[in-house]
């Protein structure tokens, strides 16, 4: 068995390494080693992240997907989420979520019972369903609420924007220059990709 991390903070100024430790603790309670980190900035709502898609083609039958809660894989529309877990289902991922008790069965290779192990996987996976949705409707509440406090905002002439980072910004066109690409830049700097290309594109010509 292959346990795979997968570790995501939506924005730059998140932390997406926060929950290691957690995961480290929990596979080593389990009796298992993390054997690959995929970790990464980028927003659960997108489908396309190159971590996880890295992730999905590391990935073999029979390997562990551990993450944190059902939130950091995914906040996707349902039409996404649906593509998306038919490519871990394909690839013969077993989706374990520190949140998620009726998911930690997998992390254990037994004989068992198989018409119990049926019934767990059965149940797991529809709580996997629920939880997914259940995350996607906070992102879109979530959404609502900052798009009304901007609104709110603006009308009272209050509104100044995102500041920008500076030090970020720097970092990043320090690793460009150097010749780093777009993901290792990105990685080096811990901001996501879209961060790195809109610095990128901002740069005199």
């Amino acid at each position: 068995m292959f346990v795979r991390t997968y570790l995501r903070a939506s924005t730059s100024e998140q932390d997406a390494s926060r929950a290691r430790d957690a995961l480290e603790q929990f596979a080593a309670e389990h009796g298992q080693h993390i054997a690959c980190e995929y970790l990464e900035n980028e927003s659960g709502a997108k489908a396309d992240r190159p971590e996880l898609l890295r992730l999905l083609k590391d990935a073999k039958k029979g390997d562990v997907l551990l993450i944190e809660s059902i939130d950091r894989l995914s906040r996707l529309p349902a039409d996404d989420w649906q593509k998306l877990r038919s490519a871990i289902d394909s690839k013969g991922l077993r989706i374990v979520a520190l949140d998620l008790p009726t998911s930690h069965q997998a992390m254990t290779v037994t004989k068992g019972d198989e018409f119990t192990a049926r019934v767990l996987s059965g149940i797991n996976a529809m709580m996997i369903e629920v939880m997914a949705a259940n995350a996607r409707r906070d992102y879109e509440q979530r959404r609502e609420r900052q798009a009304q406090g901007i609104e709110k905002a603006k009308a009272e002439g209050r509104y100044k924007g995102r500041p920008v980072d500076e030090d970020l910004h720097k970092r990043v066109r320090e690793l460009l220059a150097a010749g780093l690409g777009i993901r290792a830049t990105a990685r080096h700097a811990g901001c996501s990709t879209t961060t790195v290309l809109k610095i990128r594109d901002a740069l005199p010509a």
